[in-house]
């Protein structure tokens, strides 16, 4: 049997046992033994009884991150809510979440359902609470800066409750539920909760970045199973003489169903052990390996066991093994292979190449072979393309099939089907997965560089030998007269004298260094771990009077309102100021929001100042300075050797906008992206900075022809020829005859490097379309740079003069998709 322990809350109101399991109940020592008989006898009366009060918590209820310990448990002691932890042991995310979980006494069994933010991680520095205004927020300490909240401030919020269905309430004087956690579900459904367009269910990620799997419902009523919102691999197939779907609704007994405006059920899935009375808790799940499953909970194991699964061979979910794997199946389940193994002598004759996720090794370049390719040969086996997937299907049978990729530079691999449809599959993206089966009628050919039989192998590295050599001291003492004895007694006076001295000189400067080192550390808020980790990284805020100490007095200016500052910790910072118009709370919010922005290619930020009449932002030092400082230095302008980093700093850039469009819980715009705002570090990393910040407070309005996110589409267009030419002012400028120019300049063995500029030049003229509608997305520019996807040229109608583009644009399709 398993046990569950139940949190109480702080009035230690007794809580009902799920039934048919022993518990801990925490009551008030004087009618213990009465509250227990009132227990059993409740146990023994009404089992699963929902009749009973509802716990619930007062307004200025909640719960800290550093007492994990403390949830608050529903009524019938199945779920509990507060701060969780994950109990995968692969996980490698840091920090935290908040949200509702089962509370069945074991750790696997206490599957979260439902996580604040879908899965937003913060530290154990970090507060949930029922806010007086009728919010429920989470927050961090000490800066008070809330990262999340419920917006519901205006609708006259009392209380809150987690119910006995796992839904977490916030309810009115009169009991009316004003929010509730059922309407935005992460990664479950659980019985009674409806599904309807536009919900998503979003797979959760052992991994720091998101997941790429989730559970959709259209528009018009269909479920899919989609990967990276461009692949659908499952969905419902519905009747064309169904009726107009309303929703989907996952109920107790373990049935997925699909219901019109009438209530009639048009689709429906159910679990294995439909009817099974002993069954008493499901919940139906998207999970990470992006299958959905209905689950139910053994009372007898006690463990969650599968009672549906959507996917039924899981190989068939697209991309499960991750990149350069292929999915097959072994005694115990699917298992994931590597394409190929590299061996060790390898290294020698090829250039490194970096792993990824799935443990496998990257591709080898195979323009970078040394000497010629060769085809593996892969039976059962079926490839597919991940970025992008697509591929190409032609009509040839094996052999010819094997021969068009050999003879084709641009192919990557093939897949032949031998099923008698005569199917052969082109895939041009080094980009790829797949599966294996023994009953699959497929051959695929992967084309790998053909590399000399091994003639020898590695030796092991040599023992270290040596020996320390001890350190041997010797005791010496002297006797003498008395003479000596005097001189010795006197001298001891002497030394004893000076020693108290310096002693209490020495203790007197060390209390004067403590004292002073307290004061600066009460005014500037950072402990012992600011001073000790140069990497201290909680979000800070300061008066303006320690904002005048960082920068003494704000001395060091390095341009327009930017200044140098000096944090106790010798980490060098900058410190903007800025001139916005917002309340304090806009202002917090928005920093907050940026606070929690981490990229390779962003400055982060390290604190914030508001105060009447100063308004300013930290963010962390980029040495080398601005962009255009770089970009137009004498020297640097001279050296054509350069175009590489140029694009690569591009490319930097590019993924850093992505992520401000893309990966964030909300596309948040930059807004004024120029090269004054991207800084270079040590090793000339681009870090966009000075992004967002108007568009959260709400400053940067859409204008009718263009939102902002497609402004910061023009802005990067303009910024990617300003890189590619070396020059600041683009109108005018002949691409086509600079492309011919720098073409002479690059020898054969760069040709590489020019069709790279040359991509570079088609994807900033796409991105500075009049029309926003033609211009791509971020996520296709990043793609387009990198090498993993075609461009087209671009329409006549370019902004610059039409003269130039009408016969400057006429260049053959050359990139490599």
């Amino acid at each position: 049997m398993c046990e569950i322990s139940l949190t109480q809350l702080n009035s230690e109101l007794p809580i009902k046992h799920f039934p048919g399991k022993s518990g801990k109940i925490c009551c008030f020592k004087k009618f213990r033994s009465f509250l227990v008989v009132f227990l059993l006898l409740g146990f023994a009366f009404c089992g699963m009884c929902d009749e009973l009060p509802m716990v619930s918590v007062p307004l200025g209820f909640e719960i800290s991150g550093f007492d994990r310990s403390k949830t608050w448990v529903s009524q019938n002691g199945v779920f509990a809510f507060g701060f969780l932890e994950s109990s995968s042991k692969d996980s490698v995310s840091d920090g935290f979440v908040v949200g509702v979980r089962y509370n069945l006494g074991d750790k696997v069994a206490n599957l979260p359902i439902w996580t604040v933010g879908g899965g937003l991680r913060v530290s154990e520095n970090s507060t949930i609470r029922l806010n007086f205004d009728g919010r429920l927020i989470l927050f961090e300490n000490p800066s008070k800066l809330i990262v999340w909240s419920s917006n519901t401030s205006s609708l006259g919020v009392q209380k809150a409750t987690l119910l006995n269905s796992g839904n977490l309430v916030l309810m009115g004087t009169e009991d009316n539920v004003l929010w509730e956690s059922f309407n935005s579900p992460t990664n479950t459904l659980l019985p009674g909760q409806n599904f309807h367009f536009p919900q998503v269910l979003r797979a959760s990620s052992t991994k720091a970045t998101s997941s790429f799997y989730n559970f959709v419902i259209r528009r018009s009523g269909e479920l899919d199973l989609v990967w990276e919102s461009n692949v659908t691999y499952w969905r419902t197939h519905l009747s064309s003489n169904g009726g107009v779907i309303k929703e989907a609704r996952f109920d107790s007994s373990g049935v997925l169903g699909l219901f019109d405006d009438s209530n009639k059920t048009i689709w429906s899935i159910s679990s294995k052990d439909l009817g099974d009375p002993s069954v008493v808790l499901r919940h139906l799940r998207v999970d990470s390996d992006g299958n959905l499953r209905i689950y139910s909970w053994d009372n007898v194991v006690p463990a969650w066991k599968v009672g549906w699964q959507a996917v039924q061979n899981q190989c068939d979910v697209f991309g499960f093994c991750g990149l350069y794997s292929v999915c097959g199946y072994n005694s115990t389940g699917p298992i994931c292979d590597c394409l190929y193994d590299t061996p060790v002598y390898w290294e020698n004759d090829l250039p490194a190449v970096d792993t990824v996720s799935s443990g496998c090794r990257k591709m080898v370049d195979l323009g970078n072979c040394k000497m010629n390719t060769s085809m593996m040969v892969l039976k059962q086996t079926v490839l597919y393309g991940l970025y992008p997937p697509l591929d190409v299907n032609l009509m040839l049978n094996e052999e010819a099939c094997k021969e068009y990729c050999s003879n084709d530079s641009t192919c990557i691999a093939v897949t032949s089907k031998n099923d008698g449809s005569g199917l052969c599959t082109v895939k041009r993206t080094s980009f790829i997965s797949g599966y294996r089966n023994p009953s699959t009628s497929a051959k695929s050919f992967l084309k790998v560089c053909l590399v000399p039989q091994a003639v020898s192998a590695r030796g092991a590295n040599p023992h270290n030998n040596a020996k320390p050599i001890p350190i041997l001291s010797e005791g010496v003492s002297e006797h003498g007269g008395d003479s000596k004895t005097f001189m010795g007694a006197i001298a001891l006076i002497i030394f004893g004298t000076i020693s108290g001295f310096l002693s209490i000189e020495v203790f007197v400067f060390w209390f004067i260094y403590w004292r002073r080192k307290i004061k600066a550390q009460t005014r500037i808020p950072f402990g012992k771990d600011a001073q000790m980790n140069p990497h201290y990284s909680i979000l800070i805020r300061l008066s303006y009077e320690e904002i005048r100490d960082l920068t003494a007095n704000f001395r060091n200016q390095l341009g327009p309102s930017v200044y140098k500052g000096l944090l106790p910790n010798k980490m060098p910072v900058i410190a903007k100021v800025l001139n916005v118009v917002a309340t304090e709370k806009d202002y917090r919010m928005a920093v907050s929001t940026l606070g929690r922005m981490h990229h390779r290619n962003l400055v982060s930020i390290k604190g914030f100042c508001f105060e009447p009449g100063h308004t300013i932002l930290l963010y962390e030092y980029v040495p080398n300075g601005s962009l255009d400082n770089w970009l137009f230095n004498v020297e640097q302008a001279q050296n054509e050797g350069n175009r590489q980093q140029r694009l690569d700093i591009a490319l930097g850039i590019a993924r850093a906008l992505a992520y401000l469009h893309l990966e964030c819980q909300a596309c948040v715009a930059h807004g004024n992206l120029k090269l004054e705002n991207v800084m270079l570090d040590e090793k000339l990393v681009p870090k966009v900075t000075d992004f967002g910040f108007q568009s959260l407070l709400g400053n940067e309005v859409a204008s009718s022809s263009e939102s902002l996110p497609e402004r910061d589409i023009y802005m990067f267009g303009e910024m990617l020829l300003q890189i590619v030419t070396c020059k600041r002012d683009i109108v005018g400028i002949n691409f086509c005859n600079l492309l011919n120019k720098m073409n002479e300049e690059l020898n054969l063995e760069s040709s590489k490097e020019s069709e790279r500029v040359e991509r570079a030049v088609r994807i900033a003229l796409w991105c500075m379309q009049n029309r926003p509608f033609l211009r791509p997305s971020i996520g296709e520019v990043v793609k387009v740079l990198e090498g993993t996807l075609s461009v087209d040229r671009p329409p006549s109608n370019f902004p610059l003069r039409d003269d130039q583009v009408n016969e400057n644009l006429s260049w053959d399709f050359k990139v490599d998709s």
